[in-house]
């Protein structure tokens, strides 16, 4: 579990119109610690211009400078092209010091129009970073994105590169060194190039995707991490850019010993989705300093951004094979399992609701026939986990027009219930649906004291959300905001909120759908996201649960820290899934793959998720609070 923060000050670096090295973009950076500062060497662009009957902007290498890493100035130009073999543009940086001088990888191009001929890795070296010493082709191949290890690995010098970038599929490589000087040796390069199935790094991907170096590698006491770029769907127009990691041996640097489950950052903030060449984000280099990884990035190939993750959280989530080392399923089979001989409940239970009162914990959860009705059943129980009681008659049916069944054997009814306690009375939102309309949220309420005591007195149920809207995943924020009631819903594939001046907000056909969280492309809440568990209220903010969808359909649950006083802003969002169909009961049902909460409680420090499994059965997951808030706010 870890979540990656972006610094409030992106992007650091933009291009800078007064300088004509740069006047276009500044992105790409690299940095590397120079005694107490840092300095950042990226890619600089000029404006383009008309040139062979096309647009031309030059690329060269630029240095900045920083006392804290963030804050950077004192911009020059560092590695202009000179040679025959960069004419065209020196590209993308990374740099490594070793043996007391700055090795400057870069892309050198040799012809326009670009073409993988005149595609491949430079070197410039310097003792300083403000003047460069030599210069040296390095690879006599199509390569990009190659760096240095910053020590020996058994007495030899060690890169990595990607090879054949423009003649995919690329491939991560190794390459390792007697001296030096023998990285600027053609020969060399040739018999590494007949043996390259011998050097590379295979690393999982679909034939579709394309991966590259992005950072040097940086020393861990687990190994050497890596973080790099993965494109998917890189041969078509819609490429998905994302930044991940996999972690190598420490003595045998091709051996991966560790990964993450998959994108790390992917482009969400507006720096990050409109610029130059919109939606990247394209990882160029990384700082270690105690437990905090800063990763440096371009976004758009526009501008230069950072963003840093906890080492350790990150390094605990990558090890092989890849172990549940968050939500943890508290019983080994369902809780809560249908009961054939009960024709209201007798096809499936799922997405169940869930709020504690004194020592109890009940559990309302979605039933449904075999004629597909849905409706609302209760269990009880004093631990968390083992139901004590589990009445034969439903707790809530459809009384309305809006949830009546209108279509034979169709689905229909009160779905997917959430409950929230205001002042003396339990509030419960659900999905209406009568098989004809689109589904809207609906909600009734019923008095603490009847809702203990079994009877059933519930309100007479009314919308909440606009009329011919697909509106789901709705619930109450269980604390005014400003003086008014907040309605977390979804509408299309994000979840937004809306202001009422109560619980039933009578002005639903007025909703202007704020938006409060979106999907992230190239992640696995990708195609939609839900709000799942009420907001947990906590001394740094609110808690919310959500589930996303993949692109392939899989339902996951991840968690968000809000706003103390605005449920609007989000302060931190889980990188990783929290919680995902493992076990068989979750990936075969009615619909595969799917593990849907819809309610928690705390006990002590435990969270219990209760959650519908493939839209059939019903668990319990259990994490510790005080776990979750430190990977949102550290």
């Amino acid at each position: 579990m870890f979540t990656v923060k972006r610094s409030k000050h992106n992007p650091i670096l933009t291009p800078d119109h007064m300088n004509s090295f740069e006047a276009y973009a500044a992105f790409n950076g690299c940095p590397i610690r120079v005694g107490k500062n840092t300095a950042l060497l990226y890619r600089a662009q000029a404006e383009p211009e008309s040139y062979q009957g096309g647009r031309f902007s030059l690329s060269s290498i630029g240095v900045a400078w920083s006392h804290d890493s963030i804050h950077f100035t004192g911009k020059e130009q560092l590695v202009r092209p000179e040679e025959m073999w960069e004419r065209y543009g020196c590209e993308d940086p990374r740099v490594t010091k070793i043996d007391g001088r700055y090795y400057i990888f870069y892309t050198a191009l040799s012809n326009f129009p670009f073409n993988a001929d005149g595609i491949k890795v430079a070197v410039a070296v310097s003792d300083d970073l403000k003047t460069i010493s030599e210069k040296h082709l390095v690879t006599p191949f199509n390569a990009k994105a190659m760096t240095l290890f910053p020590e020996k690995i058994k007495g030899k010098y060690v890169a990595l590169l990607s090879v054949n970038t423009d003649l995919p599929p690329a491939r991560m490589a190794i390459a390792e060194f007697t001296s030096l000087e023998q990285m600027w040796d053609s020969e060399f390069w040739k018999k590494w190039y007949a043996e390259l199935d011998r050097h590379a790094i295979e690393i999982p991907r679909l034939p579709s995707d394309h991966v590259e170096v992005g950072a040097p590698p940086v020393k861990t006491k687990e190994g050497w991490l890596v973080v790099y770029s993965h494109i998917q769907n890189y041969f078509q127009n819609d490429k998905l850019f994302g930044i991940e990691a996999f972690l190598l041996d420490p003595k045998n640097p091709k051996k991966i010993i560790g990964a993450t489950n998959g994108a790390m950052l992917a482009p969400e903030e507006s720096y990050e989705r409109y610029g130059t060449v919109p939606n990247i984000v394209f990882p160029s280099g990384v700082l270690l300093e105690g437990d905090t990884l800063s990763m440096y990035y371009g976004a758009t190939d526009t501008t230069c951004a950072v963003a840093d993750v906890s080492i350790s959280r990150l390094l605990d989530s990558m090890r092989l094979p890849h172990k549940e080392t968050d939500f943890v399923r508290a019983s080994k089979k369902p809780i809560i399992v249908p009961r054939k001989g009960i024709p209201w409940e007798a096809k499936a239970v799922f997405n169940p609701a869930a709020i504690r009162i004194g020592v109890t914990t009940y559990i309302l959860y979605r039933a449904m026939s075999q004629d597909n009705t849905s409706v609302i059943g209760l269990a009880e129980t004093k631990n968390g986990v083992d139901i004590t009681y589990r009445p034969d008659v439903p707790v809530y049916v459809p009384r309305e027009s809006f949830e009546d069944k209108k279509v034979p054997n169709g689905n229909s009814g009160c779905e997917d219930p959430r409950l929230v306690q205001i002042k003396d009375r339990i509030y419960i939102y659900y999905t209406a649906y009568n098989g004809v309309n689109t589904p809207s949220i609906a909600v009734s309420s019923i008095a603490i004291k009847d809702f203990v005591a079994h009877i059933w007195k519930w309100s007479k149920p009314l919308l909440v959300t606009r009329d011919g809207y697909d509106d789901k995943d709705g619930c109450i924020h269980p604390e005014k905001v400003n003086g008014k009631y907040f309605l977390f819903h979804r509408v299309n594939h994000m979840i937004c909120g809306d202001y009422g001046s109560s619980p039933s907000f009578p002005e639903r056909n007025n909703f202007i759908n704020i938006p409060v969280m979106f999907p992230r492309p190239g992640m696995w809440d990708e195609k939609k996201v839900g709000m799942s568990v009420p907001p947990i209220k906590t001394d740094k903010g609110w808690l919310l649960l959500y589930h996303g969808i993949s692109v392939h359909g899989t339902y996951r649950v991840g968690a968000v820290l809000l706003d103390k006083k605005d449920p609007t802003i989000i302060l931190a969002r889980t990188t990783d899934a929290l919680f995902q169909p493992r076990e068989k009961y979750e990936k075969e049902g009615q619909v595969g793959n799917v593990v849907f909460p819809c309610g928690a409680v705390v006990i002590k420090d435990t969270i219990y998720m209760y959650y519908g499994a493939a839209d059939s059965v019903i668990n319990v997951a259990t994490l510790s609070l005080k776990k979750l808030l430190a990977s949102l706010v550290e």
